[in-house]
């Protein structure tokens, strides 16, 4: 099943440690309306604009799923509202570039430049909302001196 153009359903739900730990992460009908919206307003856009490969490093997470990885507990993932684009998967653009042209260009709910440094971030987790107000909000995660994640308002 394609969500969109360029994006399956099997890629947005992919994860090798559901796989590794036998999790069911089979989204509900609702998540995969929401997938399909993310995948329409956001990645089939970044996927048009540079023409190439954009890889999904996590897109929908199973509650139990999203438990073993320690996510989030209010995680959007587990709505399918979220999805972690990673061009280093199939290179030709870079993470900062995926972010500039969603920060510049679409409408999200919240994007995180995930990790990395001051000039790339490790991936970049973006957000998309139908049933409620996108609000733009943008993020940096880090981690502290004990390995703790924390995050700072880019804006909004």
């Amino acid at each position: 099943m394609q969500l969109s153009k360029n994006l399956s359903l099997k890629e947005a739900i992919k994860s090798n440690t559901a796989t590794r730990l036998g999790i069911d992460n089979t989204p509900s009908q609702e998540s995969i309306n929401s997938l399909k919206a993310i995948a329409e307003n956001v990645f089939q856009p970044l996927r048009d604009r540079f023409g190439i490969p954009i890889g999904v490093s996590s897109g929908y997470r199973s509650p139990e799923l999203n438990k073993a990885i320690k996510g989030s507990k209010t995680s959007q993932h587990m709505a399918g509202e979220a999805l972690d684009i990673d061009a280093d998967i199939y290179g030709g653009v870079s993470n900062k570039e995926i972010f500039e042209f969603i920060k510049e260009n679409l409408t999200f709910d919240q994007m995180i430049w995930e990790f990395g440094n001051d000039e790339e971030p490790a991936w970049v987790h973006v957000s998309y909302k139908t049933n409620d107000v996108n609000r733009g909000r943008m993020l940096r995660a880090q981690r502290d001196s004990k390995g703790e994640t924390y995050y700072t308002v880019i804006n909004g």
